[in-house]
C-alpha cells in the first residue's frame, strides 16, 4: 500500500489481455488505483502485438498515454475474441512509447527503478522467465505478484472439473517457465483460483460499473461485450446482468492490499504438468487461500472503478 507520505508503489504489469475479458478489467482497476504508478504494461503470450494494440487503444482513449507498453515474445500470429476492437487501430499511431523489445524494457525498468518495483503478473511466465535468463538480478530488486495456480480447490465448473485441484491456465500453458519464475528469490504473493476464481459481479454491482459514463468505463464495457459474442449463446443476457469471472483484478488488489483475504505462507512447487503443489522443501510464496469477504471485494471494484458507493 501507499506509505504515510502517500507515495506510490512503482508497479509494471505482465498481461495476456486479449485472451480472456478479465485482463481487460484488471488494467481498468489499475489504472483507477492510486496506490499504484505503472512504469511499464508488457504484453504477454501468443500475439503480443495484437495484445498492445489493445492496451494501447485503452491508454489512448483515457488519457495514460504517459504509460509505456512494451511487447512480449512472439509466439503466435492468431489473434483473440477482442480483435473486433482493435482491427482499425494502428500501433504505431499510440502517442507514448512503444518498446518492441519488452523483455529489455522490463528489466530496464526494473534494474533502473530506485525503488522495489511490484510486477503484476495476469498471464504465463514466459516474457518473465525470459527476463530473469538474461539479468537475474531482477529478483532482487523486483516482487513478484501473480494470479497463478490452484492450491486446494477450484471453481466448480472450471476445466470441466468438480471444484478439486486442477492444473490452472497461467501455470500449465508455460509451466517450465513458471518453474523458473517461482524459484527466483524474490518475494512472492499469488491469488490462485482458490480465492480470485469465485469473483464476478451480479446485480446491483455490475449495474453500477455496466451504466457508469466514462471513457474508461465504456471501453472495458465494449470489449466485454465482444468478448462475449465471440462465445455465441446467451450473450446479450449476461452482458445485461453479470461480469465475468474476475481472475486477474485480485491480483493487482495484492499489489497494494491484502486485508479482505485470508493469506498463507506455503511452500509451492510448480510440476511438469502445470500442477501447484504444496510443498514443504519448495521456496515459501504468500497464498491467497480463502476470503475475509468476497462481498466486500466486489463492493471494491465497484467504487474503484466508477467513485460510487454500494
Amino acid at each position: 500500500m501507499t506509505d504515510s507520505v502517500g507515495k506510490k508503489i512503482p508497479v509494471v504489469l505482465d498481461t495476456d489481455i486479449g485472451t480472456d475479458i478479465d485482463d481487460t478489467w484488471a488494467l481498468t482497476m489499475l489504472l483507477r488505483s492510486p496506490e499504484l504508478d505503472p512504469k511499464l504494461i508488457l504484453t504477454e503470450n501468443g500475439n503480443t502485438t495484437y495484445r498492445a494494440k489493445i492496451v494501447a487503444k485503452i491508454l489512448e482513449r483515457s488519457g495514460y498515454t504517459d504509460i509505456p507498453i512494451g511487447i512480449g515474445i512472439h509466439l503466435s500470429d492468431e489473434e483473440g475474441p477482442q480483435s473486433p476492437w482493435v482491427e482499425d487501430y494502428e500501433i504505431k499511431r499510440y502517442p507514448g512509447t512503444i518498446y518492441k523489445d519488452g523483455i529489455k524494457a522490463l528489466i530496464e525498468t526494473i534494474m533502473n527503478s530506485s525503488e522495489i518495483v511490484t510486477l503484476i503478473c495476469i498471464g504465463p511466465l514466459t516474457n518473465i522467465a525470459a527476463a530473469l535468463e538474461i539479468e537475474p538480478k531482477i529478483a532482487t530488486k523486483a516482487k513478484f505478484v501473480g494470479m497463478h495456480g490452484c492450491i486446494y480447490k477450484s471453481p466448480p465448473w472450471y476445466g470441466g472439473g468438480k471444484g478439486g485441484v486442477v492444473p490452472e491456465y497461467n501455470v500449465r500453458t508455460d509451466p517450465k517457465a513458471c518453474q523458473k519464475v517461482f524459484s527466483a528469490p524474490w518475494d512472492m504473493t499469488i491469488t490462485p483460483i482458490d480465492t480470485c476464481g469465485f469473483v464476478r459481479l451480479k446485480g446491483k454491482k455490475y449495474q453500477i460499473i455496466r451504466e457508469y459514463d466514462d471513457p474508461l468505463i465504456r471501453d472495458l464495457m465494449e470489449n466485454y461485450k465482444i468478448w462475449l459474442q465471440s462465445y455465441g449463446g446467451n450473450w446479450k443476457e449476461k452482458f445485461e446482468t453479470q461480469s465475468s469471472i474476475l481472475f486477474d483484478t485480485v491480483a493487482v488488489y495484492l499489489a497494494f492490499s491484502n486485508d479482505l483475504l485470508v493469506m498463507k505462507d506455503l511452500g509451492v512447487r510448480i510440476t511438469d504438468d502445470g500442477y501447484t503443489i504444496v510443498d514443504e522443501k519448495a521456496r515459501t510464496v504468500h497464498c491467497a487461500v480463502e476470503w475475509r469477504s468476497l462481498s466486500a471485494f466486489e463492493d471494491f471494484i465497484v467504487e474503484r472503478l466508477t467513485g460510487e458507493t454500494v
